[in-house]
């Protein structure tokens, strides 16, 4: 079945880094173009990054842009999202998207010092 496993979340200082993986299977992953979405609590869900099937094409939120990378592997079906400079604003959990289809369960990201 169709499994999107996101890993790598946690507790950061305001700054810091973090990177983020989503594992894909049960699909073929490198046909469809992969986002990063994040909700935080009592907000609804904010689309951060997308990158296209062959990885060439990026694009992203003018709140992250500069900070954020998005990248994938189609050898290994993963998806990344290096996170750069977080910002307690960027606390939220992180789900990535196999677009439009397949969801994630998310992995949860919080700045604070």
């Amino acid at each position: 079945q169709v499994q999107l496993v996101e890993s790598g979340g946690g507790l950061v200082q305001p700054g810091g880094s973090l990177r983020l993986s989503c594992a894909a299977s049960g699909f073929t992953f490198s046909t469809y173009a992969m986002r990063w979405y994040r909700q935080a609590p009592g907000n609804e869900r904010e689309w951060v990054a997308h990158i296209s099937r062959s990885g060439i094409a990026t694009n992203y939120a003018d709140s992250v842009k500069g900070r954020f990378t998005i990248s994938r592997d189609n050898t290994e079906n993963i998806v990344f999202l290096q996170l750069n400079n977080l910002k307690p604003e960027d606390t939220a959990v992180y789900v990535c998207n196999a677009w439009p289809n397949y969801w994630g369960q998310g992995t949860q990201v919080t700045v604070s010092s």
